[in-house]
């Protein structure tokens, strides 16, 4: 099968999953595609069955905004046509469902026809989805494509009330690698973290006010008042310099680190007791099934489909948003008593185990075979 998978280059979920996705498929020996405006972060090696293609946009004293929708539509032409791609495979619906979707029309006219899936990953459709500037266009792109799905039933359930999706949206939910989110021993690092021993708790975001950054370090500063513990806050991010500031004044900088962006992301979850992810909303929650791969247990939020990843009472515990008090309690409970954290971290483990990559990929592979099927029965 020739896949062409359209994504952002960004850490992001949607960019990772799509990266993550592709590089899989590239193993089980189809050849990929990847189209975006710069090379994924995600995109680490290259192999005879990986290709990755740059979208250029060519600016102009006429445009205030250059067109990119437009070089990404032509972009998708030229690279359906140059590798005879079977299927195309979107992730976010802002603005690509709707680029191909141009390209398709497009290449109709050429007489190619080529089916689309549209991956929603949800603040495509709960945030900026919402917006009256886009609503017709996404839901037209939706609707045009062949195949829909979403990351989780909560987002599933977003969609339909939001838009009037006229197709099935199949819930295929996102995953984790094995192969590099495992607990690792990295006790010189944990040494130098916490060298007396302390607990250590993890957030890991892109530092916006969705992920309320703010609540992570007052439910810190709660369990250290109950338990010796530090704080590692990895990523960067809008809120970072506020957060560093506050952390100065209030004189907990010896009890909090900021470490940045960090690429193996996985060597620092691997020496996690606690991991922190109080969020507005999650669609689906990617760095919760992260962490709990490298058996670090979770305190959230209980939005979007939070819950669906991390199982209260079993894996961590869930909170109502805002509620620093009870994610700090519930965060004392987990870390308090060895035998307790122990369980929490095995559960963590056994239930990531369910979103294994490994088992996840199959289910896109044979929902690509069935998508192409239909399409193209529809044509003859």
């Amino acid at each position: 099968m020739k896949i062409g998978i359209i994504c952002y280059p960004t850490y992001g979920g949607s960019g990772v999953v799509a990266t993550e996705l592709g590089k899989s498929m590239g193993a089980k020996g189809h050849k990929v595609h990847f189209i975006s405006y710069d090379q994924p972060a995600r995109l680490d090696f290259f192999s005879e069955n990986l290709f990755y293609h740059e979208v250029n946009v060519s600016e102009y004293p006429l445009f205030k905004y250059p067109p990119y929708e437009i070089a990404l539509s032509s972009k998708i032409v030229e690279i359906v046509k140059s590798a005879e791609l079977d299927i195309l495979h979107v992730h976010y619906a802002i603005p690509h469902a709707a680029a191909a979707v141009m390209a398709k029309y497009v290449l109709r006219e050429e007489g190619i026809n080529i089916p689309i899936v549209t991956t929603l990953h949800g603040t495509d459709i709960t945030l900026v989805g919402k917006d009256a500037t886009y609503g017709p266009v996404i839901n037209y792109s939706l609707n045009k494509s062949d195949g829909v799905t979403a990351v989780s039933g909560s987002l599933k359930r977003d969609t339909e009330d939001i838009f009037n999706i006229e197709k099935e949206i199949r819930v295929i939910p996102n995953f984790v690698d094995f192969d590099r989110f495992k607990r690792q021993p990295k006790e010189h690092f944990k040494l130098a973290i916490a060298p007396n021993n302390e607990r250590i708790v993890i957030h890991t975001s892109n530092f916006r006010k969705v992920k309320r950054v703010d609540d992570v370090m007052s439910v810190f500063r709660l369990i250290q008042q109950e338990i010796p513990a530090r704080l590692l806050m990895v990523g960067d991010g809008p809120e970072r310099v506020r957060l560093e500031r506050e952390c100065r004044e209030s004189n907990m900088c010896d009890k909090i680190t900021f470490l940045g962006k960090q690429d193996a992301v996985e060597e620092i979850l691997s020496v996690g007791d606690l991991f922190l992810m109080p969020s507005e909303t999650e669609s689906f929650g990617l760095a919760a099934l992260e962490a709990m791969a490298c058996q670090v247990p979770v305190v959230s939020s209980n939005t979007g489909g939070l819950p669906e990843v991390n199982i209260d009472g079993v894996t961590g515990f869930t909170c109502n948003v805002g509620d620093v008090s009870e994610m700090a309690k519930r965060g004392v409970h987990i870390l308090s008593d060895d035998d307790r954290l122990a369980t929490f971290k095995a559960n963590a483990l056994n239930h990531a185990k369910t979103f294994d990559i490994h088992a996840v990929c199959p289910i896109y592979e044979k929902y690509y075979e069935e998508i192409i099927e239909k399409h193209l029965a529809s044509v003859h």
